[in-house]
This record gives structure tokens, sequence and C-alpha cells, in this order.
């Protein structure tokens, strides 16, 4: 299998490149980013004969359209991210965000594309949301992922909507929440929230990666399946998660589908995640205050029993995450807050 990521030398993109890189059922990873950070995030995987980088831009249809016909499998994860950077160049935004998800989701007949929306398209319901809770984005970041998505899933492939994610990289991202507040409660070591019981769900990196891997469904002997078996939804009460269903292979294919990806154990308000931080950080110090406002105004509730249900669950707690965040500053040498992702 010839597979193609756009944005694979950003946070999701190596490692998920790392993860397909082990597999024997990969032949190629063709990696097309810009180096928008000049970063060497991809330099780990140049050792490897099944890794190539395409310098360019997502935005060159020639050259996507080239790379789109080399592949079976395409996961379009360059985009720009958040809604400061969004807001910052909406032009850029919907022409990276959307337009070329909609290129590739339209050019590819007969191919695989999967791609990761995020659950912040749900916006500020205060509610459980699950994959039939209509998208309210609040943000020119939210708004440009719905409209990918929609393209995604009315030609057939399958989406992601990723809680916000939390955990290390090659392309290393501090402005995540928890990546963010973790880092303030080691370095800083007070933080002050406003509208601190606004909620959100939470996944480790690693666990992103491992759901897309899962939904490629790639067979590894007969019986069993890469990643896990990929099963129908609708047949999870009749399904014996070893890959068979009365002696008969159940895997197929999910198309035209969303899933969330999340955490159930972690639907956290902003001060129940950093008492969860302070946990492992003591000298912490959180306050809460009501005299302004937080431009991020996303709240919700996140079920992830949909994509649970066809054979995925994760591997890293909020725990894990915090821990292995704290070993990876302590390594960064004059670390401070001063970041950000525009």
């Amino acid at each position: 299998m010839k597979i193609l990521i756009t944005g694979g030398a950003g946070y999701i993109g190596t490692v998920l490149t790392e993860e397909l890189l082990k597999k024997d059922f990969v032949e190629k990873v063709y990696v097309l980013d810009n180096l928008l950070y000049k970063q060497e995030s991809c330099i780990p995987f140049c050792h490897s004969p099944k890794y190539e980088f395409v310098y360019g831009d997502v935005r060159d249809s020639s050259l996507l359209y080239q790379l789109i016909q080399k592949c079976d499998l395409i996961f379009p994860l360059a985009a720009i991210v958040g809604f400061p950077a969004c807001d910052k160049d909406p032009r850029s935004a919907k022409e990276i965000n959307c337009n070329h998800v909609e290129y590739i989701a339209s050019n590819s007949k007969g191919k695989r594309v999967i791609y990761p929306n995020t659950n912040s398209g749900y916006g500020a319901t205060g509610s459980v949301c699950t994959e039939d809770t209509p998208l309210n984005p609040i943000s020119i970041y939210g708004q440009t992922k719905g409209e990918a998505e929609k393209h995604i899933l009315d030609n057939g492939h399958t989406s992601l909507r990723l809680a916000t994610v939390f955990g290390t990289s090659y392309r290393f991202r501090k402005d995540l929440l928890v990546n963010d507040f973790t880092l303030k409660a080691l370095v800083d070591r007070y933080i002050v929230l406003f509208e601190h019981n606004f909620k959100r769900n939470y996944i480790h990196i690693r666990d992103v990666v491992k759901a897309m891997i899962h939904m490629m469904g790639i067979p590894r002997s007969e019986g069993t399946y890469e990643g896990g078996a990929i099963y129908s939804y609708r047949e999870k009460e009749s399904i014996d998660m070893g890959g068979e269903k009365e002696g008969r292979l159940c895997y197929f294919e999910p198309s035209g589908e969303a899933y969330n990806v999340g955490l159930s154990t972690a639907n956290l308000s902003k001060l129940e995640l950093c008492e969860k931080i302070k946990q492992y950080l003591p000298e912490f110090d959180i306050k809460t205050s009501d005299y302004a406002s937080d431009p991020d105004k996303r709240d919700y509730i996140v079920s992830n029993e949909k994509i649970e249900g066809v054979g995925w669950q994760p591997t890293y707690s909020l725990d894990d995450g915090i821990k292995e965040l704290i070993k990876a500053y302590q390594i960064i040498p004059n670390i401070n807050t001063t970041y950000t992702n525009l």
C-alpha cells in the first residue's frame, strides 16, 4: 500500500509517519509539506527506503494530483491550525483547511481518504455530543474543518472528529491546552482561568494515530486485522472482538461516516484539568476569575461510543500524558511559556 500524508511534517503527521513505516503492508509513505515552521521533524525518517518527502504546497493542484494518483490512501493533515492562526489569515485557512481537502476527496475515486476533523466543531453546546449532533462551529478554524468534512463524507470517505490532542511529537506543539497548562504549571507555577467550567474532551496523540491506522482496516492475517478489526457499528452486539463472527470474517471498510475520537474518561472542565495536573505538580497555584472572558468559547462533552464500538480503544490516559509532558519539558533547555502557533 502507498500512502500520502499532506502536512506530514506536523504535530500528528510525524507520529503517523513513524507508525506507518513500521507496517509490513506499507510500501511507500509520501509526505507533502511546505515546512512552514522551518521544522526538521522529518529527518528521523530519512533512513527508511519507504519514506519520500516532497517539498511543496497543497494549493498546488498539479502536484497534489500527481501524488494522489500514486497512492492508495490519503491522510489530508495539512491545515492552518487553531482559531488565532485562522483569524490572522482566513484566506489561507479556507484554501488549506477546506479547498485542498475538497480537491483530494473529489479526485480519489477508487482510493480511501481518512480525514482528521476536530470535535471543536460542536461549538458551545454545553451538552453531550454524538456524531449525530449538528456541527455548530464558532470559529473560522471550526468552520473550514467542518466544510472540509462535508466533502469527505459526501464522497464516501471517513472523518475522525478529534478531541483536543496532547502529548509529545517530533513537531512539538506547546499551545494545545493540556500541553500548555502542564508547561505553565511547571514553569510559571500559577494560572488564572476564565470560564473555568467550560468543558472539552482530550486524547493522546498516539491514540489519534492508533485510530487512524485502525480505520485503515488492513488485513494482517486471516481472521485478524491490523490495528484491530473494523466492524459495522450496527453489528457491535453480535461481533467477537477477535475479528470473527460465527467463524466468518466480519471486516468492512467504513465509508461516508464520522467518528468522534477521544478519551471517554476525560470530558473535563479547564478547572478539572488543572486540578489533575496539580496532582503531579503540587505547587501549581490555580485561580479563577470573572473579570475577563476567554476568547475560546468551546464548551461540550463528547461521546466516543461509536468508535469504541468498532474495536478501537485508547492506550494512554490523561495521567500518562501529563507525566510524559513533565519529563519532556525538563529536557528542553531554557523553556518558557511565551510561544504561539501563528
